[in-house]
């Protein structure tokens, strides 16, 4: 007996001229999509496919809750309101990742600068993710009052700048302080479950909050990570609960934003699968974020090459990403990652410009 049913789209198109009826608009983005991959889930456990074309997917929308994800996978999501900004969602958009941490495993131990956060948004980036304490693999928990310490005097910096800030962050006592410095959203790796005062926080607050799946803490959390039923089915699963504790703990579900966690307590091949199955987490009916800049994973295909030298395989995830109807990318390149969408924006323009 089938226990649940997700709806992964695929079968992408350039453009939907001429074919009224047979593709449909993936979550307000510019990308189409002609076809539906039903993942059966059954009650023992397995997973099961079925490929059906868009034009007949009404005829297999069996009950409320099949109905509801095409809704939301076909839906619009509204623009992001960050203080006076607004971040329009029709179009990938670049969240800059800005470590002030003197471990992240990423840039060397120099931590970000309000500076590298104005070059940042010069570069392109819609959102400046500041972040106090590293959540790499093995990396220890931070003591709130240096999390602050590094947090706020950037956040305040940059949002006085004008810019559109978020905090980085799984204590709600920072979120608090990054929000009063002016920040405007917050992006939890740990979904709001690592501080129980965090949602009340965002609730208050009444700010975007980003959630993450996660399996299991930082220090630990890629010793032995385990998906009976598949990443991207167990993932989905877990996004869909922590958006409805979100929901009853107050915050506005226009307000929520998924994020499937890449390596976060994910093998490479859990990554990779996930990468290639983000479409169907828009049946969650959220923005969708992909953090997959500088991960473990493009060393592991790549010669071991260093956090450093993953620039290329960094550039391709977050296209993977956009062409599955991401609508943000969170990344340590920005230069880089913003001409790679555009010259990408530009083959979408094309594609969509009707032919005379």
């Amino acid at each position: 007996m089938t226990f649940r049913t997700i709806l992964r789209p695929t079968a992408f198109v350039d453009a939907p001229f001429g074919y009224d009826g047979q593709v449909a608009r993936l979550a307000g983005t510019m990308c189409w999509f002609s076809g539906v991959e039903l993942l059966h889930v059954e009650g023992d456990g397995r997973v099961t496919g079925e490929l059906v074309p868009v034009s007949r997917i009404e005829d297999h929308l069996r009950d409320d809750v099949m109905a509801a994800s095409w809704a939301a996978i076909t839906g619009t999501r509204p623009p992001l309101q960050l203080g006076g900004r607004t971040i329009r969602l029709d179009q990938p958009q670049v969240m800059a990742i800005l470590n002030a941490t003197p471990d992240s495993f990423s840039d060397g131990g120099q931590g970000a600068s309000a500076e590298d956060g104005f070059a940042a948004s010069e570069a392109g980036a819609a959102i400046l993710d500041v972040g106090g304490e590293s959540t790499r693999p093995g990396a220890k928990p931070v003591w709130e009052g240096d999390e602050i310490g590094r947090v706020e005097p950037l956040v305040k910096a940059l949002a006085l700048s004008g810019a559109a800030v978020s905090i980085d962050t799984r204590k709600a006592i920072v979120m608090e302080a990054a929000l009063a410095a002016g920040a405007a959203l917050v992006n939890d790796v740990s979904a709001l479950t690592w501080d129980h005062r965090a949602a009340e926080v965002v609730a208050k607050a009444g700010v975007p909050v980003v959630l993450m799946h996660h399996q299991g803490k930082p220090e630990t959390m890629q010793d032995s990570p385990d998906y009976p039923r598949g990443a991207l089915v167990e993932v989905y699963f877990w996004l869909e609960d922590a958006i409805a504790r979100a929901v009853d703990a107050g915050i506005a579900r226009k307000n929520i934003i998924v994020d499937p966690g890449i390596g976060f307590g994910k093998s490479v091949a859990h990554n990779l699968e996930l990468m290639n199955g983000l479409a169907a987490l828009h049946g969650l009916g959220c923005p969708l974020l992909v953090g997959a800049s500088r991960k473990r994973t493009i060393g592991a295909l790549h010669n071991e090459a260093p956090a450093d030298r993953r620039l290329g395989g960094s550039v391709m995830l977050a296209t993977k990403a956009a062409e599955q109807g991401a609508h943000l990318v969170r990344v340590h390149d920005v230069f880089e990652t913003v001409q790679a969408l555009r010259v990408w924006r530009g083959l979408r323009d094309q594609a969509l410009t009707p032919r005379r």
